[in-house]
């Protein structure tokens, strides 16, 4: 493989990007913000964009609640003196009923919140988390953190939060309450996939840093172990390639599993190492509301004939890592092998509303360049290995089947 000085480009402006403990991609939209007198310009007729909306009945409902409804605080004269909330919980509802739990209203707290973790560099558990199946699930726990350090494994349904259900939970208001004082703890319910009974799981907050690649050589084999698509990543990730030529190997393993994520612009930086100029890397499907939008790749370097490349990835490896490794497997130049993917393959975009307000939005949804949709249960492996629990913890089944396969013909 030769690096060309076109490889020096690093990650420009990406806007799109998944977060480290929300596992959401998603894109700062225009701010967008509408001042409002009072509830009635909030939601009347007039307000509405669509045709034949009518709001006499949720004006009938907020009448009666005003008229009829008592507080179970006795001593409350007027237990419905914060319209604001309602406001606010009357958006949330509206959101839900998409069902889609990805798009979200963030009343103030929450999009405080949500801005301070955007940060490399947080308090926490060190988890990336998401909704499958309408349950709050962990998809990967990061390398070297308390999370890691409790057992905690991808696909693991979170059930409740220091005893409280996360049935009606959103993402982010799980995340709010995950995180909490450095040292304290946090109680987990958890279930996991190969489980018939929960069980509890105490998990010491500490702050995190997200880790992003390492390197390792193995049995006629380079490995990259790449853990997400921070703006780092690409290039860290030439300088790991480099260390490939260096070592003289031409085999390479590109390890994706437990990698969540990151941003859109770093896995098409890293997949522009490995495709011929102007290929297709993902495109972004918009529905109905305009046409779909590609990203190439921007040939920094061609693999040469003698290099073969597997990739390993697990139910923790998505969204951008979940476009990598669809592209490269799309365009004939690696195997997948390990377990299905997480299917994390939405676009969301934030608004900033009026109050300190936001909403997140689903706007795209991620297809390989073979029109395979991310999002619809991710991606099936070549070669589907399942890791045994009974195995010796120093053995790898899924690496040493890519070595395997790598080593085949040699």
């Amino acid at each position: 493989m030769r690096l060309s000085d076109s490889s020096t480009k690093t990650a420009i402006g990406a806007i799109f990007f998944s977060l480290i403990i929300f596992g959401v991609g998603f894109y700062y939209g225009n701010v967008h913000e509408q001042q409002y007198g009072n509830n009635a310009s909030l939601l009347s007729p007039q307000a509405a964009t669509a045709e034949n909306v009518d709001f006499n009945l949720f004006w009938e409902a907020w009448s009666t609640l005003n008229e009829k409804f008592v507080s179970q605080n006795s001593s409350s004269t007027n237990p419905l003196e914060n319209d604001r909330e309602r406001v606010y919980g009357a958006i949330q509802g509206m959101t839900r009923s998409l069902g889609d739990p990805y798009t979200i209203f963030l009343p103030p707290t929450e999009n405080e919140v949500f801005s301070e973790n955007i940060s490399g560099e947080f308090g926490g558990v060190g988890m990336e988390v998401g909704m499958r199946d309408g349950l709050l699930t962990v998809i990967s726990p990061l390398k070297g953190t308390p999370a890691e350090a409790a057992g905690l494994a991808p696909g693991d349904a979170i059930l409740a939060i220091d005893g409280e259900s996360t049935a009606e939970t959103s993402l982010q208001r799980a995340v709010q309450k995950i995180r909490g004082e450095i040292g304290s703890e946090v109680v987990l319910t958890i279930l996991s996939e190969d489980a018939t009974q929960p069980r509890e799981v105490s998990v010491t907050r500490d702050t995190i840093q997200v880790p992003t690649i390492e390197t390792s050589q193995e049995d006629g084999a380079f490995v990259i172990a790449l853990y997400n698509f921070s703006a780092k990543s690409p290039e860290l990730f030439r300088a790991a390639l480099q260390e490939f030529v260096v070592s003289g190997e031409t085999n390479l393993v590109l390890d994706l599993r437990g990698n969540a994520g990151g941003y859109l612009q770093a896995s098409v930086e890293v997949a522009s190492y490995f495709l011929d100029e102007g290929k297709v890397i993902v495109r972004e499907d918009f529905g109905d509301n305009k046409d779909p939008q590609a990203y190439r790749s921007k040939g920094y370097n061609l693999l040469s004939d003698e290099v073969k490349v597997v990739v390993l990835v697990n139910g923790g490896s998505a969204s951008a890592a979940e476009i990598v490794a669809g592209a490269l497997r799309d365009h004939g130049l690696a195997e997948l092998i390990g377990t299905q993917t997480f299917g994390k393959g939405s676009v969301q975009e934030l608004v900033q509303l009026s109050e300190n307000t936001a909403i997140k939005v689903t706007v795209a949804r991620w297809m390989t360049p073979d029109g395979v949709s991310i999002s619809e249960g991710g991606l099936t492996p070549d070669v589907v290995i399942e890791p045994d629990d009974d195995q010796d913890p120093e053995t790898d089944l899924q690496l040493d089947k890519a070595l395997e396969i790598l080593n085949e013909n040699n």
